[in-house]
C-alpha cells in the first residue's frame, strides 16, 4: 500500500507503467531518426522538497539514426515549483555537433528556494534533532528550525574536445550568484493560520551565525564567476544507461568573490570514476561511482561548498551531499564541509522492453547503496547550539566545541523503478532509507525525477 502522501507523486509514474503494460512485448531495437519530443507535466516528488508542479519539454534530434541511441542535439526547458518552497527555471542545450568535434553544453537556471535545508557542519559532527521540527513534541521549536533563505542563479557553458582515443579535454565557464539569509517568517506565514503558523524563533543557521560559525560576509551571499578545465575518459556504450564502460574525470574550478566576497577566492579539485559492468548481457549492469570534492586553496563561503562541481549536469541542481541527488535516504545538506567524498553503487535490471508506434520502451529496477562522509573538515562546532546556548545565555567565551564522529561514513540504501522512452528519456522513481537515524529520522523517502543519477 503506497503511503498517502505519496500517491500523487506516483502517479504520474504509474500512468506511464500503465500505457506500456498495455502495449505489445517486443523486443526488437529499432533504431530512432528525426525529431523526438518528450513533453511531460513537471510534476514530480522529492522527500525534501516536496511534490513538484509545473511543465517540462526534452526535444531530442537523431538525424538518419547512424549514432543511434546517442542525439545529434539535446534542448531541455523546465519551470516548476515545489510545496516545500523550491522552484527551478531551467533551459539547457547538449550536443556533440554543433561545433564538429567538441561537445557544448549551455545552461541558465534560477533556482528560489524559501527554505532551503541547513544541518549544520561536519555531518555526524551537529546533531540532528528530529523534535525540534515536529509541533507535536515537547521539544518543538521550528519547522523552519533546520532551514535558511537560498536563491541560486546560474549561467554555465562548457566545452569538451578529443584528445585521443577515450581521453577527453574540458574547459568552461560560468557564475553562480547566491542570495542567502534567514527564513522569511513574514512572508512564509502569509498563507498559514493557526498551528500551521511559523514561530517566529532563531533557526540553525541564526545560531550559526550568533556563534560565530558563518563569516559576516557570507551570511547575504554574493557573486562568484568561475572558470573550471580538467580530463575525462570515457569509454561507455551510451550516454544514458550504459551496459559497460568507464567514465571518470579529474578537474579543478577556481571561484572569485565579486565586491565584498573578494576574499572568498578559493580553487577546488573534484575526481569522479564511474564504472559499469555487464552482469547478464545488456540487461543487468553493476554501476558504481566514487567521487570527491577538495577545497585546495583559499576559503570557500558555505554556501558554495554545498554546490557540487560538475562538468555536465545530469540533474537540474546537485547541491550538498545528502538527498535524491547525491545520497539518497540522507537528509538534502546532511554532509557540509570544505571537503567531501560520496559513492554509489546499483545493480541496473533491464525487465522489459516494449514499442508504442515508432518509440521505443524500456522498464528496469536499480537496487543501490549509498554514502558520503567528511574529508576536510570546518573547525569544531557545537553538537546541538540550541541548546548550548540555552546553557550558556549571557556567557562571552568561546563556545566549547565538539569533533565526536565527524569522519564517520553516512549511508542509506533502497530500490529504484525506471521507465525509459527512446534510451535517452527517463523517468525515474527511487524509494531510500538512511541507516542512522541522525540522518533521517524517516523510514521512507521517494524520490522521483528525470534520469539516472550517474
Amino acid at each position: 500500500m503506497i503511503p498517502a502522501r505519496y500517491r500523487l507523486a506516483v502517479l504520474p509514474l504509474l500512468l506511464s507503467v500503465s500505457l506500456l503494460a498495455v502495449a505489445q512485448n517486443d523486443t526488437t531495437r529499432q533504431v530512432r531518426k528525426g525529431w523526438n519530443v518528450g513533453v511531460l507535466p513537471s510534476v514530480a516528488f522529492d522527500a525534501d522538497q516536496g511534490f513538484q508542479y509545473g511543465a517540462l519539454t526534452n526535444i531530442y534530434y537523431y538525424g538518419d539514426g547512424t549514432q543511434y541511441p546517442d542525439y545529434l542535439h539535446s534542448l531541455y526547458a523546465e519551470a516548476a515549483y515545489t510545496t516545500k518552497g523550491c522552484g527551478i527555471f531551467r533551459l539547457s542545450y547538449d550536443s556533440k555537433h554543433l561545433i564538429p568535434n567538441h561537445r557544448l553544453s549551455v545552461d541558465l537556471s534560477y533556482f528560489p528556494n524559501k527554505m532551503c535545508d541547513f544541518y549544520g557542519f561536519n555531518g555526524y559532527a551537529t546533531t540532528y534533532n528530529k523534535d525540534y521540527e515536529d509541533k507535536h513534541k515537547a521539544a518543538y521549536i521550528s519547522r523552519a528550525y533546520y532551514r535558511y533563505h537560498r536563491d541560486l542563479l546560474r549561467l554555465s557553458a562548457d566545452v569538451q574536445g578529443a584528445l585521443g582515443g577515450a581521453w577527453y579535454w574540458n574547459a568552461g565557464a560560468g557564475v553562480l550568484h547566491y542570495d542567502v539569509g534567514s527564513v522569511d517568517i513574514k512572508r512564509m506565514n502569509r498563507h498559514e493560520s493557526g498551528d500551521d503558523l511559523l514561530p517566529d524563533t532563531a533557526s540553525l543557521f541564526d545560531n550559526y551565525v550568533r556563534l560565530g560559525y558563518l563569516g559576516k560576509r557570507e551570511v547575504d551571499g554574493g557573486t562568484h564567476p568561475y572558470l573550471h578545465g580538467g580530463i575525462t575518459y570515457d569509454t561507455r556504450s551510451q550516454l544514458q544507461n550504459p551496459h559497460r564502460g568507464i567514465h571518470a574525470d579529474v578537474f579543478f574550478t577556481y571561484y572569485a568573490g565579486i565586491g565584498a566576497m573578494n576574499r572568498y577566492n578559493n580553487l577546488k579539485l573534484n575526481a569522479a570514476w564511474r564504472h559499469y559492468v555487464p552482469l547478464v548481457g545488456k540487461r543487468t549492469t553493476l554501476a558504481y561511482c566514487i567521487g570527491a570534492q577538495l577545497n585546495l586553496l583559499g576559503k570557500s563561503p558555505f554556501y558554495l561548498n554545498t554546490y557540487l562541481n560538475q562538468l555536465y549536469l545530469q540533474r537540474p541542481l546537485c547541491e550538498g551531499l545528502g538527498g535524491g541527488n547525491s545520497v539518497r535516504g540522507v537528509l538534502r545538506n546532511r554532509i557540509l564541509a570544505p571537503g567531501v567524498a560520496y559513492a554509489n553503487v546499483e545493480v541496473r535490471i533491464r525487465l522489459v522492453d516494449f514499442r508504442i508506434k515508432n518509440n521505443m520502451f524500456y522498464v528496469g529496477i536499480n537496487p543501490f547503496v549509498d554514502a558520503g562522509m567528511v574529508l576536510q573538515p570546518y573547525d569544531a562546532v557545537v553538537a546541538d547550539p540550541h541548546q548550548y546556548l540555552l546553557q550558556h545565555e549571557g556567557e562571552e567565551e568561546a563556545p566549547h566545541r565538539d569533533t565526536r564522529k565527524t569522519h564517520a561514513p553516512h549511508v542509506a540504501g533502497g530500490c529504484g523503478l525506471k521507465v525509459a522512452m527512446n534510451e535517452n528519456f527517463v523517468i525515474s522513481a527511487d524509494w531510500a532509507m538512511a541507516f542512522d537515524r541522525q540522518d533521517n529520522g524517516k523510514k521512507g523517502n521517494l524520490y522521483i525525477k528525470m534520469g539516472y543519477m550517474f
